[in-house]
């Protein structure tokens, strides 16, 4: 993966609205001991207990930015709870953001995460998501097949309009919203969602997508105005992954999975590429998982991934 290497561009004032439904912020409380921890730089897990996010960090540099994909909606519900009735592994997630410049929490930033169900499908685009049960091979260490030639965030099969690489938005297809929502920092710069733990399609590590949106303010008809100050993804360590494979509905899936080390929008640079720190119990991880990581904006900045 490339990083945003362009100079700025120029803040973009487009009118953003997202639908009120439940609390917008959310104070990050501690992750619990867990007898696995995973996240590193080259991608290995190690065990350790699982410590309270941000405790004891320095000051990050930039998070690499990376493309939207064509799957991103503009109309995402503030909640902390965006699992509605999908089945998976239970995931917390807990994010931080930080100015990379002063190292101080970004207050009421307002965060987009989304991503795909436990079989690849993504909701708004389930006609045109290729996940699921069929086509391809079971999990593996080493999944068959060539790692894409090219970065895409969209799954093979029927492509989305727009341009090569990801950047090409498409129109939703269908009303669905799960695995998708917004909140807005508290005073430390914390949000924290309930979701479930991803699964995959072909072509793609398993990821999660991010906005952070700086400079607009909530009213009566949701978060407005502002600019988007990054686009990214985040990223799970294989050994998490192929622990997940075990686990229904995951192991029911056949599609052919790609590694994060063959992934081609991952920039292998660990937690500055979005890579997770993740802690669950070694052998029960269908109770649960916690994900976190800090991430690092320049908030005078305009980062929207459609160029990339």
């Amino acid at each position: 993966m490339t990083e945003n290497q362009g100079p700025a561009h120029k803040k973009d004032l487009t009118r953003r609205r997202v639908i009120l439904a439940g609390g917008a912020v959310v104070a990050a409380a501690g992750v619990g001991a867990g007898v696995v921890a995973t996240a590193s730089a080259d991608e290995e897990s190690s065990a350790s207990s699982g410590g309270a996010t941000g405790q004891g960090e320095a000051c990050y540099r930039l998070t690499s930015e990376t493309t939207e994909g064509p799957y991103y909606i503009d109309a995402d519900k503030i909640r902390k709870d965006i699992t509605e009735d999908k089945e998976g592994i239970p995931l917390t997630l807990r994010l931080k953001v930080i100015d990379s410049g002063t190292c101080k929490p970004l207050k009421k930033a307002a965060v987009d995460i989304w991503h795909c169900d436990a079989l690849g499908i993504y909701s708004g685009y389930e006609n045109m998501s290729q996940g699921g049960p069929g086509g391809g091979t079971p999990p593996s260490g080493s999944p068959s097949g060539a790692p894409p030639e090219a970065p895409s965030g969209a799954p093979t099969g029927t492509p989305p309009s727009g341009a090569p690489g990801g950047g090409g938005h498409s129109e939703p297809t269908d009303d669905e919203r799960y695995l998708r929502g917004t909140q807005l920092t508290d005073q430390h710069g914390y949000v924290e969602f309930t979701t479930i733990f991803p699964g995959w399609y072909q072509g793609r590590a398993v990821h999660i997508h991010t906005k952070v949106h700086v400079g607009g303010k909530m009213t009566e008809a949701g978060y407005e105005g502002g600019h988007t100050c990054h686009t990214g993804q985040f990223f799970f360590a294989e050994s998490a992954v192929l622990d997940s494979a075990k686990e229904q509905p995951y192991s029911t899936s056949t599609t052919t999975r790609t590694t994060l080390t063959e992934d081609t929008i991952y920039d292998r640079s660990g937690v500055t590429g979005g890579l997770l720190k993740l802690s669950y119990r070694k052998g029960r991880m269908a109770r649960g998982v916690t994900g976190s990581i800090t991430m690092g904006v320049d908030p005078d900045e305009t980062h929207d991934g459609t160029g990339l």
